[in-house]
């Protein structure tokens, strides 16, 4: 039981933070501008469904990359380690990140009809960073105890995602942007620290290879 506590413990944050619909909110209410609440809330549900899926079918299935590639876990855990860092950095710094989405695409998107599946569930909220983190954290440890742990906090990091854009007005509203710029600095400043602790596991996984 302890070893669920702990494992959880971490891979929740981790999960949250990297997901960040608070992060998500202004481009959400950007793209969904003048449409009704119903619609809107729709689309928030099916876009937290999807992005639940790719999460939990790379978090299962994710190792099977590491054996068809030939790439080793640490050196993945390297790699998605340093994605992470990047996006922190950008959310320390209250900006939009690169590796989630871009300027043109957030452009385009506000002229979609439907933005739920793209890019909403992918690559705002299932993004190459939350794809990463998952992999990695199912990877720490052996047995039912990182699959559970890992599983869980996908499940209930989308959940909150989705009653998170099912209030975006109100959200913004309350937080306002200076609210919203502290959070998303003091989820950059966690994220950044796990960042680290991969880049650092991986580091020592590969030496451990020579």
């Amino acid at each position: 039981m302890s070893d669920f506590i702990s494992h959880f413990a971490v891979a929740l944050p981790a999960v949250f933070f990297v997901v960040d619909p608070f992060g998500v909110v202004p481009i959400f209410l950007a793209m969904t501008v003048g449409d009704p609440q119903e619609k809107v809330s729709e689309m928030a549900l099916r876009a937290c469904v999807v992005a639940a899926g790719v999460l939990l079918f790379f978090a299962m299935f994710g190792g099977l990359v590491f054996k068809v590639l030939g790439v080793t876990l640490g050196a993945f855990k390297v790699a998605g380690g340093i994605l992470l860092l990047i996006t922190s950095l950008d959310m320390l710094r209250a900006r939009p990140s690169q590796t989630r989405t871009s300027a043109p695409e957030r452009t385009e998107a506000t002229f979609k009809e439907d933005v739920a599946i793209v890019p909403l569930a992918m690559p705002l909220l299932a993004g190459p960073g939350s794809i990463a983190t998952v992999m990695v954290l199912i990877s720490k440890g052996r047995g039912i105890v990182p699959v559970i742990s890992v599983v869980l906090s996908i499940v209930l990091s989308l959940i909150a995602s989705y009653f998170v854009l099912r209030a975006a007005v109100v959200v913004q509203r309350v937080l306002k942007r200076s609210g919203m710029a502290i959070l998303e600095r003091l989820f950059g400043l966690i994220l950044a620290a796990i960042a680290v602790q991969f880049i650092g596991e991986g580091a020592r996984d590969l030496l451990e290879l020579h």
